[in-house]
């Protein structure tokens, strides 16, 4: 593994992504201006982590597996692992995190997560591919967490930003409830009106907020009628938005699973959201973030 930030680019943007992690440091447009997180430590000094082998917390930083307990920190291990790059052109690269000695004792599958970043244009396409290498089922969920910044740099204030969806999302949703980190168990009134949402800083005071009936799998975020961001994630079924109260960032999450729900006590495979996956079987999962306007 390298310690140097890998940086590919385009025409029409640059992104910068740094081994720890697989952790998409940076994307810039043409024109140099920065388009994700300052990482004010103030608030909060991540970029955008990857979510594997769990999105989200076990009750007790514990999971259940065949009569066993297995320590798991919030959101997975894959990232605070280093990922060796092994593959990289100026508009492309690829990184991978396999299963070793350490993983195996908090996570007992044979995985290989392979994550490869694209620029196209003014799109900047990742897709991370989780495959089971192992003899048996392998229990896992994936989420991203990109940190986008709030405000953009296309003018507007912070307090015009919109988060406008691929369609309206009526349903009630979800917030972390009376145990840190974990679902509180009854739904509430969805913000968003029409397909609109106004995020204030107010909102994410009780954390995050999450959508597990969730229509789109597009949004626009940015001052309606300016330059902003086109964010796709065809193939996760489940959103979070989050961001420390007053930092200059927004988190637009796209999940496949969940935390726990406060209470929770089940085995591995009654976790929300948990996907089953064969012995030699794969699952992608794509995520587009395109300059639009």
């Amino acid at each position: 593994m390298t310690d140097a930030f890998i940086t590919i680019g385009s025409d029409g943007l640059s992104a910068s992504i740094h081994p720890m992690g697989a952790e998409l440091w940076s994307i810039r447009d043409a024109d140099g201006r920065e388009l994700m997180t300052d990482a004010d430590p103030r608030w909060w000094t991540g970029h955008a982590p990857l979510l594997f082998p769990f999105v989200g917390r076990s009750r007790g930083d514990v999971y259940r597996f065949e009569g066993g307990d297995y320590p798991m920190a919030q959101h997975g291990f894959a990232r605070r692992k280093g990922f060796a790059l092994v593959e990289r052109s100026g508009d492309a690269a690829t990184f991978r995190l396999e299963a070793d000695e350490e993983t195996r004792a908090v996570y007992p599958f044979d995985f290989r997560l392979d994550v490869h970043f694209a620029a196209e244009g003014r799109t900047l396409r990742m897709t991370a591919t989780v495959a089971n290498r192992g003899v048996d089922d392998m229990p896992f969920s994936f989420g991203y967490h990109p940190a986008f910044a709030w405000p953009l740099p296309y003018g507007g204030t912070a307090e015009e930003h919109r988060v406008l969806f691929e369609k309206a999302e009526a349903a009630p949703i979800r917030k972390v409830g009376a145990e840190p980190g974990l679902i509180a168990l009854e739904p509430v009134a969805s913000p968003v009106e029409g397909d609109r949402l106004t995020p204030t800083h107010a909102m994410f005071e009780g954390d995050a907020l999450i959508w597990d009936r969730l229509e789109s799998r597009s949004l626009f975020w940015g001052v309606p009628g300016r330059t902003g961001l086109k964010i796709d994630f065809p193939d996760t079924p489940w959103l979070g938005l989050w961001q420390k109260p007053g930092a200059h960032y927004l988190c637009v999450e796209p999940w496949a699973g969940m935390a726990d729900p406060v209470g929770f006590e089940g085995d591995v495979w009654a976790k929300q959201g948990i996907m089953r996956l064969a012995p030699g079987e794969e699952r992608r999962f794509r995520m587009d973030v395109g300059i639009t306007g």
